[in-house]
């Protein structure tokens, strides 16, 4: 992952201290089952949202998975169909490498913290129905994390063409067999 990362940001600078809360919210987000116990969030505030989408608590997040509530139902995905075990599930088997995030820069500083970001990986498992190309996939989005005076998340909205990510899990590669 290193190698293919873009961005590196001086320590202690706002990028990095951007980038350091956010790995620590996807983290907590992703293993953490208590919301209660996220150090990253204002847990009784806290509000995620996608591209204008309903806002999610914590809570929902922990029950329903991020990628479920990032991607929502649309024709490549059906996150009504999926728990969060069977959503991540079925992301790690499309990217065995790991979908790699990283913070591109950071455009307004606290409170409402406006940044850049890239998600990236190489598509050598399966989506699906759909065998991986073996190319590199991105997602560039933009998000607004509203955060208190000790860097604490208490909302965050994110902005990305989550059509365009599907549609490049399903548009090439040969249909897996069954």
């Amino acid at each position: 992952m290193e190698k293919e990362r873009k961005h590196n940001h001086a320590e202690g600078s706002l990028n990095a201290i951007a980038y350091n809360l956010v790995r620590t919210f996807e983290m907590e987000a992703s293993f953490k089952t208590n919301p209660q116990q996220w150090i990253s969030v204002v847990t009784d505030k806290f509000r995620m949202s996608t591209n204008g989408g309903k806002e999610y608590t914590a809570q929902e997040v922990v029950d329903q998975g991020t990628y479920n509530l990032f991607l929502e139902n649309s024709d490549y995905y059906r996150a009504s169909d999926e728990t969060f075990k069977s959503s991540y599930n079925l992301f790690h088997t499309a990217f065995p490498d790991g979908f790699h995030w990283e913070l591109v820069e950071v455009v307004a500083g606290p409170p409402s913290v406006v940044f850049k970001w890239r998600h990236w990986g190489v598509f050598s498992g399966a989506y699906k129905d759909h065998q991986g190309t073996g190319e590199t996939i991105e997602v560039i989005g933009l998000s607004i994390a509203k955060v208190t005076e000790d860097l604490k998340i208490e909302s965050v909205e994110h902005f990305f063409d989550t059509n365009n990510f599907l549609t490049n899990l399903t548009r090439g590669g040969c249909p897996v067999s069954h």
